[in-house]
């Protein structure tokens, strides 16, 4: 006899793991299970009793999403590069052994994999879907609610307020906030930024476009989607992150650009064209004036026009706007693979090859270069590469990449197949789908860590959609009631 409390505590497990997704950097955690990294999802927690209530069984009992097979190859690269990367006698000397190393890193990449494959089987139905979409945005709500909260101290700065709420995040994250940026539950405001980009945008982006909504609840045209979508731009606007606004901007001008035609505008190609792409260059005009007014007032998202102006300006362009460092761990990632490009050195051991083959430069112009040089009690000398694309080109060679580039092509097919699909809610989540994709390309040149949740979250919800609409039964039903 099946027990009746199973599928309800599936839900419930499911919802408290998207409303906790916006935590990335849970201050209490096991040492043993990631407390001493800045990547702490709290999420893994019910992801761990998920694995046990639905993936085992659900992977036991119906196919294997066929995504899963490159990101399974992807595991197997990592782990024979990693396996080949040990035996060579890596020497390591920024206080960290290359046994621990590469055992976190490869735990992390069994976590990602976890992510994906878990949301990938968990929801099996629309319903389920839109369950799911619901909680996601639930515990988005308390991260725009507490990214609002963190707002004030900005424009009414006072310390003993601001104090107070960082005393407060002390409980959410294990880095405190900044005075003039955001942060949210997160690490840090770019972390912030790019989670709402990546993880909540695409959605509410898509929800507009097609007037789709997730709720019973609306007002004609006024969906609870188009009221988060409002509330998230203005909260992004207050993490001061350029790659935040950059994905924002992009999605709005798809959004422009690829919404449905109006029945006057059939017949029209050429000018419907031409009018969107007049409005659009309106619409970015008007972002550009906005973004340069807001940001203004923060010293460091004004340094991108304030180079010329600024009296102390010192070295290149690149080095003013911090973007220096970047280049020069993205140009190493490159010599190491230049050197072992078919496997690569292994997954985490970038960090041990970063001094040898780093380009011939001078430090002082970049800071964040010498003081990764300069050994110091309690600082964190650990080199990544802070772009996921040249990370996985390094550590796992032209074999993971590839196998990760096919894992990438088989989510885009899910997109692809739901944007296709007459079915209006399949659309809406192709679209949704399409635009996750190209934001992570954006995100992908500042973000390289597996732990992180958004991109297999993401992901995975594009891949479980496509499952539940690729069933003849769903697509007939939707006939019969249009009929």
């Amino acid at each position: 006899m099946r027990l009746s409390w199973f599928p309800i505590a599936q839900k419930i497990v499911w919802a408290i793991f998207l409303i906790s997704l916006p935590v990335t950097s849970f201050p209490f955690f096991p040492g043993g299970v990631g407390g001493r990294t800045e990547v702490r999802p709290l999420s893994l927690y019910p992801l761990v009793i998920l694995v046990i209530l639905v993936t085992i069984p659900r992977l036991l009992s119906k196919p294997i999403p066929k995504t899963a097979f490159p990101l399974g190859a992807f595991g197997l690269a990592a782990i024979a590069s990693t396996t080949i990367a040990f035996t060579q006698g890596i020497d390591p000397d920024i206080g960290i052994t290359v046994s621990s190393r590469t055992f976190r890193m490869l735990v992390t990449l069994a976590i990602g994999i976890a992510f994906y494959i878990t949301v990938a089987v968990t929801p099996s139905s629309k319903d389920e879907m839109r369950f799911s979409l619901r909680w996601l945005y639930g515990g988005f709500v308390m991260a725009l609610l507490w990214g609002s909260i963190q707002i004030s101290y900005i424009l009414f700065y006072s310390p003993e307020y601001f104090d107070f709420i960082e005393h407060l995040q002390g409980f959410i994250s294990v880095r405190g906030l900044f005075e003039t940026r955001i942060s949210g539950m997160t690490y840090e405001p770019n972390w912030f930024a790019e989670q709402i980009s990546f993880l909540l945008m695409p959605w509410l982006f898509a929800a507009v476009l097609s007037n789709y909504t997730a709720f019973r609840w609306r007002l004609r045209w006024l969906t609870v989607e188009m009221l988060l979508l409002v509330w998230a731009s203005v909260v992004l606007i207050y993490t001061y992150s350029r790659t935040g606004y950059v994905l924002w901007v992009v999605q709005l001008v798809l959004a422009f650009m690829f919404r449905p035609r109006k029945v006057t505008d059939k017949g029209k190609p050429w000018g419907m064209i031409a009018k969107r792409v007049l409005q659009v260059g309106v619409l970015v005009v008007a972002i550009g004036v906005i973004v340069f007014i807001a940001g203004s007032r923060n010293r460091y998202f004004s340094r991108l026009w304030n180079y010329w102006s600024d009296e102390n300006a010192a070295g290149s362009y690149i080095q003013y706007i911090a973007v220096s460092q970047r280049i020069a761990y993205w140009e190493t990632a490159y010599r190491i693979y230049d050197e072992y490009p078919w496997m690569g050195i292994g997954l985490g051991n970038y960090t041990f090859y970063f001094e040898e083959k780093l380009s011939d430069r001078p430090l002082f112009p970049t800071p964040e270069l010498l003081l990764k040089f300069t050994p110091a009690d309690g600082r964190n000398r650990v080199v990544v590469p802070k772009n996921m694309f040249v990370r996985i080109l390094a550590e796992t060679g032209l074999l993971g990449t590839a196998a990760f580039l096919a894992f990438l092509v088989g989510v885009l097919g899910c997109a692809l197949y739901l944007f296709m699909t007459p079915h209006p809610e399949a659309r809406y989540l192709g679209q949704a789908g399409l635009l996750s994709l190209v934001v992570f390309l954006g995100v992908a040149f500042s973000v390289d860590s597996f732990a992180v949740p958004n991109m297999w979250v993401l992901f995975g919800l594009v891949t479980a959609s496509a499952q539940i609409f690729s069933r003849p039964s769903i697509l007939s039903s939707e006939y019969e009631n249009t009929d």
